[in-house]
């Protein structure tokens, strides 16, 4: 049980404690005094509790005082106290009285209740009667005309009027082909609902006119099902009065309506900046998951209604097209720079001073312009919208397999167009995909090669600064290798790994290429310096400050710049075999490798 909070009196800022530390239920003595100790001496720990003793025995006194009064009154308050409860006793025993009678009434309701149920209950036994009559009697129309006047007087006038031309009280026979459900019983139903209960046919209320407009037509079929023969189901079909009932049900405001619903809610989701999808959805996006959602409204129980077949077909086609159309959208967009905080920049090992920063060449529409805006993309939502792109057309033929039984419901066989129109949506939806990879590679590889670039880099660490020969990788070759490393591991569970090992060979086949030629530019111009430096020796005849070649026995700054490059590519290469790929694969690498191993060889060929 929750302890009561008691307010203690303030004290003065000098005690060495908090006054609220007494109130806590873990409240420890030893724990509280060796706590204070460690800030002050015990003589000053006894003066503050002292004084605020005090203070508390002050406060105390001065509650009593304060409330003293309500204390010493308490027992007179008390006094006649059971006279007023006798007088309530009176009054509460008239509402208890009261209570009875109406739950008296209440029980004379309900009995009255079941009565009138009892009573409904041997009408619709005398209507299994009179259904009896008709097919086992058909030329007893007269007989049942005698039925139905017993539980349906009301209708007495209107049923002699209609079947007075054709049953003869006397003679006891009917005029044939006179079909009574249909110029009969039929029109007064009609009647009776468009008249008694207009409210039947408001499509204001989607899903409630879903539910009465299935209801009603349930009970039509049933009706025609009582007709006996194909020929009176014509008939009544043809009726004018069967007419009216069917255009009283307004379908296409009905369908409008469950348009805007799945439209305005898919278009919400395409507009501004993506949102990811609810938990438990199997798409990533929110677009595309009320893409997929649109899709089974339009085909659910609840939803879907024979007559509104071809609407709903044709709203499949555009929400497939529109989501098409979206992510062909989504190719303008420019890609964020979602990773800015962690991608600052590209360090080289040893590096303290690094000159080579990653550029950021995003226009972020500060600017005036004609036009809003365009909303930017990360690279993530781009992996997110192949996979969805994915997903969706695995579950396409899903959505076939729906539609097929609603089809049929309405006669309808050709299948074949269906399927046709659908694999048409698919293969646009597939068509985007290249583009969309092209995209994701593109922002791979830029990513990875914003740190390979820092090869430049390499140079500068070793000239003129007497480190020691490298043994292990640049840190710059993990840098570039992060983005890689996050795709698989981040999004493994969502793409297929044929999509992955592809954008990951494409990425790092471009990144690659570009490096070698960073590579090449550097030994090119180790070569170049070495050369220039050698022709200054010659012309001076002289050592020079910093010798090119092995001083004292040890590598020269040239060499070991190129052994750091080897140790680089080779590092790379290893890592990119751990990755689950062949380095073979990769564009250009074959070529980087042979570059660094020649520089290598050349290094520890120059070493005594």
């Amino acid at each position: 049980m929750e302890r009561i909070r008691m307010n203690l009196p303030k004290g003065p800022d000098t005690l060495c404690f908090d006054k609220d530390e007494f109130m806590k239920e873990d409240f420890d003595v030893d724990h509280f005094v060796s706590d204070c100790r460690k800030r002050v001496q015990l003589e000053e720990l006894r003066g503050d509790l002292e004084l605020y003793y005090k203070l508390l025995k002050t406060a105390m006194v001065e509650l009593i005082n304060k409330d003293y009064a309500d204390f010493v009154n308490l027992s007179t308050n008390l006094v006649g106290m059971d006279k007023a409860l006798n007088q309530l006793s009176v009054p509460l025993g008239q509402l208890r009285e009261e209570v009875l009678s109406l739950r008296s009434s209440v029980s004379e309701g309900i009995r009255a209740v079941d009565e009138r149920m009892c009573k409904q209950e041997d009408i619709r036994k005398k209507k299994v009667i009179v259904e009896q009559i008709v097919e086992s009697h058909p030329d007893g129309l007269e007989i049942m005309y005698a039925k139905l006047l017993e539980f349906v007087p009301h209708h007495c006038r209107l049923l002699r009027e209609v079947t007075g031309g054709a049953i003869s009280s006397e003679k006891g026979n009917t005029v044939p082909g006179y079909d009574f459900l249909v110029n009969s019983v039929w029109p007064e139903i009609v009647r009776g609902l468009e008249e008694k209960l207009p409210s039947l046919f408001n499509p204001g209320n989607p899903d409630a006119f879903h539910e009465k407009y299935t209801v009603s037509m349930d009970f039509v079929r049933a009706f025609e099902q009582q007709c006996g023969s194909q020929a009176s189901v014509r008939r009544l079909r043809a009726h004018p009065a069967y007419h009216s009932f069917n255009n009283k049900w307004n379908l296409p405001v009905y369908f409008q309506i469950r348009f805007r619903e799945i439209a305005g809610s898919l278009e919400a989701a395409l507009t501004g900046v993506l949102a990811d999808a609810p938990a438990g959805s199997p798409f990533c996006l929110l677009a595309s998951h009320r893409t997929w959602s649109g899709l089974q409204r339009c085909w659910s129980a609840k939803m879907f209604l024979p007559g509104l077949t071809h609407r709903l077909w044709r709203l499949t086609l555009q929400l497939l097209a529109r989501y098409s159309g979206f992510v062909r959208e989504l190719l303008l967009r420019p890609i964020s720079n979602e990773s800015a905080k962690d991608i600052k920049k590209p360090l080289v090992t040893g590096s303290k001073d690094p000159s080579v920063t990653q550029g950021n060449g995003e226009d972020q529409g500060s600017g005036p312009s004609e036009t809003k805006p365009t909303v930017s993309i990360s690279s993530t939502q781009l992996v997110y919208v192949v996979a969805d792109l994915d997903k969706l057309q695995e579950q396409l033929p899903e959505l076939l397999e729906t539609i097929k039984p609603k089809l049929e419901m309405i006669g309808f066989k050709n299948f074949s167009s269906i399927s046709a129109a659908l694999e048409d949506s698919q293969t646009s939806l597939s068509a985007c995909v290249p583009a969309l990879s092209n995209r994701i590679i593109q922002d791979l590889s830029e990513s990875c090669f914003s740190y390979l670039k820092s090869a430049l880099e390499v140079p500068r660490l070793y000239r003129r600064t007497n480190k020691e020969v490298p043994t292990a990788a640049s840190s710059y070759v993990d840098s570039a290798l992060k983005p890689f490393h996050q795709l698989q591991s981040g999004h493994k569970d969502k793409l297929k790994q044929a999509i992955i090992r592809q954008w990951l060979e494409g990425a790092l086949s471009e990144s690659t290429h570009k490096y070698y030629e960073t590579v090449s530019d550097v030994l090119s111009s180790v070569r170049k310096m070495e050369e220039s430096l050698k022709r200054l020796k010659q012309a001076r005849r002289s050592s020079p400050a910093n010798p090119v070649g092995p001083s004292g026995g040890g590598m020269s700054d040239d060499d070991k710049i190129r052994l750091q490059l080897a140790l680089d590519v080779e590092y790379l290469g290893e890592q990119i075999q751990k990755m689950g790929l062949a380095t073979k694969d990769i564009k250009s690498f074959p070529a980087l490798a042979e570059l660094v191993a020649a520089a290598k060889d050349q290094a520890t060929a120059e070493q005594p």
